[in-house]
């Protein structure tokens, strides 16, 4: 797919990781639809965004409510007149062991960390490649969907839920990309390892410089690296259904 002057979703586009795609799709002239749910941080990402001369309307949304976003993508619909692409990035993390045990059971991961991060990281996931694809497959625009998943999806000490939901976007990357090829809808996904992104900066220093230790290339990931293997999926027309793992070499 050619990037320039088609449009493109972006979920969780106010900052990280979904702004640094958000600004790469804009460094190659795609029109982009912004959704988060902090509007003061879409502001700041549309006067960032300014350099590119592309077009950029921002939609405050909760991805995990569906009246918010079959409403959000009809917006974006009426706006653009054009849904050509979208990039499934929005996720947060509630990170805890299942049990910790000391002389017994002193602490159990939370029904509400689960179903948080089931909500925002799959349910969400869910419902905007849902709405996309329709709104690809009934104006007939050969689209394309790409979901952010994690080498988490694996399996990770103190993510059940945050790796269950990586796992489960993978699983819906493959099962869309077979149901939606008749369409010429394709549908990849981007793994990556730990980045360089405000999320990752809240683990503490101890923990970042092991976790950097284990990582063949001795270093967290670029927001700007994991964008270009969007990008890659974006324009590769013969890419659909798998999942691409960027760790620099990290497998959990």
């Amino acid at each position: 797919m050619i990037i320039k002057d088609n449009v493109f979703v972006v979920t969780g586009g106010a900052r990280g990781l979904g702004f640094e795609i958000a600004k790469d799709i804009a460094s190659q002239g795609g029109k982009l639809a912004l959704i988060d749910l902090n509007q003061e941080g879409l502001d700041e990402a549309v006067e960032k965004l300014r350099e590119f001369g592309v077009e950029v309307r921002t939609y405050a949304a909760n991805v995990a409510n569906e009246t918010h976003v079959v409403a959000t993508f009809d917006k974006i619909q009426e706006d653009f007149g054009q849904i050509d692409g979208l990039v499934n990035n929005a996720g947060i993390t509630r990170d805890a062991l299942l049990v910790k045990h000391k002389n017994g059971v002193t602490k159990k991961m939370t029904f509400e960390a689960w179903q948080q991060v089931i909500n925002v990281n799959l349910t969400g996931v869910f419902l905007c490649g849902r709405e996309a694809a329709a709104k690809m497959v009934e104006n007939d625009r050969k689209g394309v969907i790409v979901n952010i998943s994690s080498i988490s999806r694996d399996g990770n000490i103190g993510q059940s839920n945050y790796s269950a939901a990586k796992a489960g976007v993978a699983a819906l990357t493959a099962t869309w990309g077979k149901e939606l090829a008749r369409y010429g809808v394709r549908c990849g996904a981007v793994a990556p390892g730990f980045a360089n992104t405000e999320m990752v900066k809240t683990i503490p220093d101890e923990v970042l410089d092991k976790i950097k230790g284990e990582i063949p290339l001795r270093r967290l990931a670029e927001p700007a690296e994991i964008a270009h293997t969007v990008r890659y999926v974006i324009e590769n027309d013969y890419f659909t259904t798998r999942t691409i793992a960027i760790g620099g070499g990290m497998q959990v």
